[in-house]
């Protein structure tokens, strides 16, 4: 049984001066608090923004083998994030020990995996090389749900040579269907990047969605990765996707013309969205050492502001 604690004394520890009326708002935070009052005694649709660090931010040092996924997990802990993605590229192999290992020393350090991701390519003109890819995004649920995660991160890929558009999206659609039949009984999340290639535009990743309509896929959102249409700029497809988001990936640039990303904005978005998940350092600069501490400062600031939490 947990002590009681008289209900004065709760309120004024806590200091949430609106729990009777226009919902609860967070202490010291008045942008939070312009999102809390939006959705006034509504907690389903309060954001609860986490900070997160994704593996690729050390892609120089894991590749070069200076850093390893368990050193990964300890650098974490330092940068104070509350969880972790765990890219595929870098695991030593996929044995169950290794794995189990990985997950362990995960659990040890009370650090969570927010999820993993594969490299594999669904654009696949030809039905056997279709049914190749569902094998190996299969294979990769197995191997996400050995680690104790529940996010999957899979790619379209890029426009094949002599292929439209559309077709790529009806082959998206069709292995992505399948797979997130494959993942929902395990209860693994899909997450479709947004990333370079067919899915570079917000209009496309939500006709996927739409015509896969499974509660066990959505949109792994790289809030960088779009580029500007004559209807939309990125932050309103941005802000188009972000009912599909299952995890987000933040840079502090657009990749398309390397301009600055106005982060305040982004995340205002997110919690205006009553998003619940993973704000993901994806850092891509020249000296992580320095820059992923600072691109998760600004994270976790974001989120504390932000967030319920």
């Amino acid at each position: 049984m947990y002590p009681k604690v008289p209900r004065r004394k709760f309120l004024k520890t806590v200091g949430f001066g609106a729990l009777a009326g226009a919902g609860a708002q967070w202490p010291g935070s008045t942008a939070a608090a312009e999102v809390s009052a939006a959705f006034g005694a509504d907690n389903s649709k309060m954001p609860r923004l986490f900070s997160g660090c994704c593996a690729y931010s050390y892609d120089r040092a894991l590749r070069k083998g200076t850093m390893t996924l368990e050193d990964f997990i300890r650098k974490a802990v330092d940068l104070r994030v509350d969880g972790i993605d765990m890219t595929a590229y870098y695991l030593k192999s996929t044995d169950p020990e290794y794995l189990d290992s990985l997950r362990h020393l995960a659990y040890k350090n009370a650090m969570l995996l927010s999820g993993a991701a594969c490299g594999v390519s669904m654009v696949q003109a030809a039905a056997s090389r279709r049914a190749e890819t569902l094998t190996e995004i299969m294979k990769w649920v197995d191997i996400t749900d050995r680690l104790g995660a529940s996010h999957l991160r899979v790619f379209a890929g890029k426009l094949p040579p002599g292929a439209t558009l559309q077709q790529s999206i009806d082959w998206t659609v069709e292995t992505l269907k399948a797979a997130a039949d494959y993942s929902g009984k395990r209860g693994i999340m899909l997450g479709l990047e947004d990333h370079s290639g067919v899915t570079q535009r917000a209009d496309v990743c939500l006709e996927i969605m739409h015509r896969v309509n499974s509660p066990y896929a959505g949109i792994n959102l790289d809030v960088t990765n779009f580029i500007p249409t004559p209807t939309q700029d990125v932050y309103a497809q941005i802000e188009a996707c972000i009912p599909y988001a299952t995890n987000t990936h933040i840079r502090d640039r657009f990749e398309y013309d390397q301009s600055p990303v106005d982060l305040d904005r982004v995340w205002r978005l997110f919690a205006q969205a009553g998003f619940k998940g993973y704000m993901s350092a994806e850092y891509e600069g020249p000296d992580s050492d320095t820059g992923v501490p600072k691109l998760v400062a600004q994270i976790r600031s974001l989120c504390q502001q932000y967030s319920s939490v």
